[in-house]
Parts: structure tokens; C-alpha cells; sequence
């Protein structure tokens, strides 16, 4: 292997297939399993491998018996080629939709709060502007949706940052704070409390966020503000769905976004139980990849995300 590798004129010689060769291995670590998927021989597959990695001038596969994790230098490698592979696939994408008389290809990421409340007015008032804009909405925590931003298979992202290291890669720009309540079922012995302790909230079962989430983060921090453990008894999960159904249906208790549940409040299905433990908002906001531009109809979204915003705070503080 040429130890100095030749980096510098890499982009003259590396190919898409080099670049979906690597995603491959990355995704199966078997190099049988990626020269069925490729429609390539092993043996030309190995020697595609011994190729890249002679010009990279080091190794980007560990051989073990029964996998090929990346090295820490081929893990970089990995997440380049994959960026690279999505990127041309938004391009096509974008590019046929034009070709057949579309308006574009927009794909958003946004956390569940967003989603439950200025999400869905947003969308329709994007739509009525760019009616044959073809949109993908992905619901998630905020920490998988940056990791798809990174990637590039996502072109914005609505919601916050959930470590500092992000602050590197994307630029933030806050659009509202977002007030959470801690909430049970209606017929919960809890709510008919004029004040619950937070110690006595650690003697009910929870329904949590898991542990990298910032509303997690903020709830741990607020018990530990009150000299107080966090719930021991606790299911973790980020389905809003599975959460609702588990508060009407069991004595369990929740911190969710007032979005959220904002209808279940009204119908009386869900009430607020009245405590000090009070986690301070979060605010969240548009995440964009740094030093990138961006598309024509990812600056219409974020125009209309934030009228619907200024809409809704004007109707409700007037």
C-alpha cells in the first residue's frame, strides 16, 4: 500500500462507485453482502477495496473473521462518502422534479412539539405558495435529526441543540420557547393535590425522554435543583403516541411539551398536576448546515414558520 497516499488528487480519480463501494461495507461489514448488493464479484470487490485504499495510503476496513468495523481514519471516510451519496441523491431527486414541471424537493426534520403546533399550519401556507414542491417531514428527537443534517439527508432541521459540539456544524436561529407541563390522566389521585412535592412525583411511574434528550436533561436537572433522585421507575421513549396512550390508560406521569397535549388538556382526558418542580422552557429553532446556502424553498419555509409563529403569539397575548 502507498504509505503517503495521494490525496491531493483524489478528485481527480475517486468515483461514485468507490464512494458507494465504502457506504456499503460500512452498512453490512461484509464484503460478500456488498458485492451482491453492488452486482459485483467479491474478488472484484476486494480489489476495488485494495485500489481506494492504496490511493487513501491507509486502511480503511479492519479484516476480522466475521465483520470489517472502519478504522477511526475510514470512519471519516465513511461519513464523507455517505454525505456525498446523499447529496447527489437530493440533486436527482430535485433535478426530476424540475424536469417534470415541479417546484423542488424539500425534506425538514422537525421535533414533536414543532410538529404538533406551527408545523401543520406552516406546511399548508407553504403549500399554497408552492403547490408542486414536493416536502418529506421527519418527526424525531433533536439529536437523530442534527445526525441527518450532518449527513445531508436533511436540508433544515426545526428544533435545538442537544450537545456543544453542534454549535460547530450548524447555525441556530431561535424562533419561540417552548413551556412543558408535567400532566397525568384525568382520575390520577394526583391531581386533586393543590401542591405535589417533587418527592412525592418519584412515587408514581414515568414516562420519559430518553437520557440525551435537553427535555430529559432539563427535568433530571430541576429534581436535582430540589435535592431530589429522578423517578427510578420509569419506560423511556420519544413516541409521543405511546406516551398519550400509557397517561389515560395507567397512573403513569409525563413532562411534555404544552403543544403536545394541548388538545388532551381540552377535552379533559389529561390534567396538569400542580407542583413546584418547574423545568424551565427550552427554546428551539431553525438548524441549518454552517457555511452552506440554501434553496429558494427552504427560505419560504422558514418565512412562513416564523408568521405562523407571529400569528399564534399575537393571538394569544393580544
Amino acid at each position: 500500500m502507498n504509505q503517503t497516499g495521494n490525496l491531493p488528487t483524489l478528485h481527480n480519480w475517486l468515483r461514485f462507485r468507490h464512494l458507494a463501494l465504502i457506504d456499503s461495507l460500512a452498512r453490512t461489514g461484509n464484503m460478500h453482502s456488498s458485492a451482491q448488493q453492488l452486482g459485483l464479484s467479491q474478488p472484484a470487490v476486494s480489489k476495488m477495496l485494495r485500489d481506494i485504499e492504496n490511493q487513501f495510503g491507509f486502511t480503511l476496513f479492519e479484516r476480522l473473521n466475521r465483520e470489517l468495523p472502519a478504522t477511526e481514519l475510514g470512519a471519516e471516510v465513511v461519513a464523507y462518502a455517505q454525505r456525498a451519496l446523499n447529496d447527489c441523491q437530493t440533486f436527482s431527486y430535485r433535478l426530476e422534479s424540475l424536469r417534470q414541471g415541479g417546484h423542488g424537493y424539500l425534506k425538514v426534520g422537525a421535533i414533536f412539539a414543532a410538529t404538533a403546533h406551527a408545523l401543520p399550519e406552516t406546511l399548508l401556507r407553504l403549500k399554497g405558495r408552492r403547490p408542486l414542491l414536493t416536502i418529506e417531514l421527519l418527526e424525531d428527537t433533536s439529536d437523530h435529526l442534527l445526525k441527518l443534517l450532518e449527513h445531508k439527508q436533511l436540508d433544515l432541521v426545526v428544533g435545538r441543540f442537544t450537545d456543544h459540539p453542534q454549535r460547530q456544524r450548524f447555525d441556530f436561529t431561535a424562533l419561540a420557547e417552548e413551556p412543558f407541563i408535567l400532566i397525568a390522566r384525568a382520575e390520577h389521585p394526583l391531581c386533586n393535590r393543590q401542591q405535589v412535592s417533587p418527592s412525592q412525583l418519584t412515587e408514581w411511574p414515568w414516562v420519559l425522554y430518553p437520557l440525551n434528550t435537553p427535555l430529559r436533561q432539563s427535568l433530571e436537572q430541576s429534581f436535582s435543583d430540589a435535592g431530589v433522585n429522578p423517578p427510578a421507575n420509569a419506560i423511556e421513549t420519544t413516541s409521543v403516541q405511546t406516551t398519550l396512550k400509557m397517561l389515560c390508560n395507567s397512573d403513569t406521569l409525563a413532562l411534555l411539551p404544552e403543544a403536545v397535549v394541548r388538545q388532551n388538556l381540552l377535552d379533559g382526558s389529561l390534567k396538569q398536576i400542580q407542583t413546584s418542580l418547574a423545568p424551565s422552557p427550552l427554546a428551539y429553532g431553525v438548524l441549518l448546515r454552517k457555511d452552506e446556502p440554501i434553496s429558494s424553498a427552504a427560505r419560504d419555509f422558514i418565512d412562513a414558520l416564523r408568521t405562523v409563529i407571529r400569528d399564534e403569539s399575537s393571538a394569544n397575548n393580544p
